[in-house]
């Protein structure tokens, strides 16, 4: 998933009545502001909503996931699924008028998965050839197993079967990119709308990389820009949710987001939808630190948070307590059918239990030489995650001798502090990259640059590694696999898992064709309109 900042939200707008030109234009708001739009270094969902419709891969994926033509013409695959051969158009253009080659995906790849790039979405690449050794210094960057059969073919060679590969190439750190533009803009590459060049149904304009408004504009050099019925969609950040549902309620927006309170409050309103998440939002404790290296405190944390209150009362909207880390309805067994989640082994830290929680912290500090704990717990600065933020505060500060600060910052910090470990403890959240479970479980193995609690285990890395490669072409074989290292990780409180997400909306008749999927980027507008 889509590691982001927790909270991030789309709100479709409009203002009273339209004319026919207003018509064309979706003015949305979001609780976060756009950080970069360089897909090799992003790892923000509202970044990957932005490049799904402003940026074109291989596929485009459609409704319920389903893949649908992108820059790819055709495909083909090799009787041992190793080998993906792509015809690519010849009327694809980026928005500088440059044509979108081969050697554009080429060198996109390349640049991800260049340890001096330090992408944290590199990791996705395992399986293609040399991937793994590129980005652990022991091939060269050339030697990936992607390459240019002239302008308009691509042929792409793994390292093995990857069941879940056309679903990869709909997602935006597999797009291309277009060279000249990256070596003319250098270290500002991706930080403002004009630093960036753009292949897809949309151009991004007027954002300078700090303010809190954007707008999507149509692209007249798309490929398909007759099938794209918008002219803009126009973002300006609230954070708020108060401002947006007094504007609904006003005429002025099309599509509210609701806060937790407001959705208990609205719940008979005709207008209200639900859309679950493929998310996890979680806290992750930095266990470079004494204290959080010891498995009773982490325990005791997670046995103190009381997570049908959490997602009933403090979070709701959707939200579930799905009592693991990986989604519920992300993938299902191959076997039978049955939802990953109901495979997995629950441990007793999951559930509520505040006098054994007690007992455990107390039996956790006397391990590690301390009589009392107190650390700052970051998290974004949105109104859902500050009340999520109190809420947890006064849940852990019934362990006694514990104190926990609060720090809520901007999104466009705390993923970078995030990324660079600069915490004690933080709320994070991670949203499938696509629809099978690794998009969760790989970012727990060591070397992933999106585990940042820094949890070690090898018994789990050698679960995560067998189902990406020796049990890579046995659904079953490489399933158990997974089950078996969730439970690791859950037993061994990696990081505590609070809620799967889901988001309640308020939305007019009169918005349609937005295409919604849980994993990826969530949004696609190439089909929208207003009726």
């Amino acid at each position: 998933m889509l590691a982001g900042v927790a909270g991030i939200s789309l709100i479709l707008v409009g203002c009273g009545q339209k004319s026919s030109q207003e018509k064309k234009t979706i003015t949305t708001s979001t609780d976060t502001e756009l950080t970069t739009v360089d897909p090799s270094k992003t790892t923000a969902v509202g970044t990957f909503n932005v490049l799904n419709n402003v940026d074109e891969g291989l596929f485009r994926l459609g409704k319920d996931s389903k893949v649908e033509p992108g820059i790819a013409t055709s495909s083909s695959v090799s009787k041992n699924g190793k080998v993906y051969t792509f015809n690519l158009r010849k009327n694809a253009k980026w928005s500088n008028g440059d044509p979108v080659t081969a050697q554009d995906f080429v060198y996109s790849w390349r640049r991800t998965l260049n340890p001096k790039t330090a992408s944290q979405y590199g990791y996705l690449f395992s399986g293609i050839k040399n991937a793994d050794k590129i980005q652990n210094n022991k091939a060269a960057v050339s030697s990936l197993g992607i390459k240019a059969n002239g302008k308009y073919q691509l042929k792409v060679t793994l390292e093995q079967r990857i069941p879940y590969f056309k679903l990869l190439m709909g997602f935006p750190v597999f797009f291309p990119q277009d060279s000249k533009t990256v070596d003319k803009y250098g270290s500002k590459y991706g930080t403002s709308s004009k630093t960036q060049v753009y292949n897809g149904p949309f151009t991004l304009t007027k954002w300078t990389g700090t303010n809190s408004t954007w707008t999507l504009k149509k692209n007249a050099d798309y490929w398909d820009k007759k099938a794209v019925k918008l002219d803009n969609i126009k973002f300006s950040v609230q954070k708020d949710p108060s401002t947006s549902l007094n504007l609904f309620n006003q005429g002025k927006l099309d599509m509210a987001q609701l806060s937790a309170t407001q959705s208990k409050q609205m719940s008979k309103k005709k207008d209200l939808i639900s859309r679950r998440q493929s998310s996890n939002y979680y806290i992750a404790f930095n266990q470079k630190i004494k204290a959080f290296k010891n498995l009773k405190i982490r325990q005791a944390m997670s046995m103190i948070i009381n997570r049908p209150v959490l997602v009933n009362k403090v979070v709701a909207g959707g939200a579930i307590n799905n009592k693991s880390f990986v989604s519920k309805g992300l993938a299902v067994s191959p076997k039978n059918g049955t939802d990953f989640t109901d495979d997995v082994t629950v441990p007793e830290s999951m559930n509520y239990n505040p006098t054994k929680a007690k007992k455990l912290f107390k039996q956790g500090l006397q391990e590690v030489g301390m009589k009392r704990l107190h650390f700052t717990l970051l998290n974004s600065d949105t109104y859902d995650q500050k009340q999520l933020s109190e809420y947890l505060q006064s849940a852990l500060e019934k362990l006694p001798g514990l104190t926990v600060s609060l720090n809520n910052i901007p999104g466009r910090v705390i993923l970078s502090r995030q990324a660079d470990h600069q915490f004690q403890a933080t709320v994070a959240n991670w949203f499938a990259d696509f629809s099978d479970p690794i998009t969760f479980l790989n970012i727990l193995t060591s070397k992933n640059p999106s585990n940042i609690s820094q949890w070690k285990n090898s018994t789990y890395d050698q679960l995560i590694d067998a189902s990406n490669n020796d049990d890579g072409g046995n659904a079953q074989a490489r399933w158990n696999d997974m089950v078996k290292a969730q439970n690791v990780a859950l037993n061994d409180q990696a990081i505590i898992p609070l809620y799967q997400s889901g988001e309640k909306w308020l939305v007019k008749s009169s918005v349609k064709g937005v295409i919604y999927n849980t994993a990826g980027a969530n949004y696609n507008f190439k089909d929208a309109y207003i009726k």
